[in-house]
């Protein structure tokens, strides 16, 4: 079976705003590099748009109405002091919930092995009712609350590497034990939380927080002696990434030291526990990456781990 991509052209049409550094230009150098020749197997999918049912059983109506209130007909519009729209915003958000719960439409029906989703915006800050660190919809728990009221899946596994914890995710999944959430991240850094302590209602949070300057041993060693034995223990019936490549040595906006081979083995080690626990059902999403080489290269690594070569 091929491994699914799930885009829409309207995901590089949203923009935060001059010089942001979660810009369209991010999606384009993602874009460029699965154009290669490595990458023709893919089997490539226009996002629907998700629809407003699905984002409702994660954010509260009120606040998913007053986004679409909010958005500028010109110009941009702040959320926060990060987080901005411009008038393509909505749609491109739409699609970016919608890729996610189409991906997992195609993997749990087993007609692709697994799936990425490369859209913008990212999701893994957004609150229940709160958007902040450039995301508007957490599309990972969205998917994930998909899976369960479309396809009868109760346990889902949400694993996080990118460099700032999800906070968003976490505190969707902290009380309900059937869903689990494992993050890596630098701490401190951005957004200040995801203590090891924190441990969800039953054991169902799994934070790895590291140093500023740690590289590929502590990263991987934290992988191997907390995150992966917590994660097959959890057993998920699926397994949603939050891919994001901001851990990366390049990458401007936190001081990990990780490189393109650990993200390759990192989703390597998530495949062999999903192939054990849940079919093989994996959906990855992208979330942070901000220095474009290191970006475009490292997304190069985990697709083709994807797709197993």
């Amino acid at each position: 079976m091929p491994t699914a991509l799930f885009t829409h052209p309207v995901c590089v049409e949203h923009e935060n705003g001059f010089m942001h550094p979660e810009s369209p230009d991010r999606l384009r150098a993602i874009q460029q590099i699965l154009e290669g020749e490595s990458f023709a197997l893919l089997e490539r999918h226009e996002a629907p748009a998700g629809q407003f049912e699905q984002i409702e059983r994660v954010h509260a109506p009120y606040y998913v109405e007053a986004i679409f209130e909010n958005m500028p007909k010109s110009g941009h519009t702040y959320l926060d002091p990060d987080t901005g729209m411009s008038p393509k915003s909505g749609e491109a958000a739409l699609r970016a919930v919608g890729g996610l719960c189409a991906a997992v439409d195609e993997v749990v029906a087993g007609r692709a092995r697994n799936a990425f989703c490369p859209v913008r915006p990212p999701g893994h800050h957004a609150e229940r009712s709160q958007a902040m660190g450039f995301c508007l919809f957490n599309n990972v728990a969205v998917a994930a609350h998909h899976a369960r009221h479309a396809h009868g899946i109760e346990r889902v596994a949400v694993v996080d590497f990118d460099v700032h914890h999800g906070n968003g995710t976490q505190n969707a999944f902290f009380n309900d034990p059937n869903l689990f959430y494992a993050s890596s991240h630098q701490w401190p850094c951005y957004p200040g939380t995801g203590m090891e302590s924190d441990h969800g209602v039953a054991d169902n949070i799994c934070n790895l927080p590291l140093s500023p300057g740690a590289g590929s041993a502590e990263f991987r060693e934290g992988y191997q002696k907390r995150v992966l034995p917590a994660l097959r223990a959890f057993a998920p019936e699926l397994l949603i990434i939050s891919a994001g490549f901001d851990a990366h040595a390049r990458d401007p906006l936190a001081q990990l030291r990780l490189t393109e081979d650990d993200y390759a083995w990192v989703t390597r080690e998530m495949l062999a526990i999903a192939e054990d626990c849940c079919q093989g059902r994996v959906v990855s999403s992208l979330e942070g990456g901000y220095d474009l080489t290191a970006l475009s290269q490292s997304v190069a690594a985990h697709v083709r781990a994807l797709m197993g070569s």
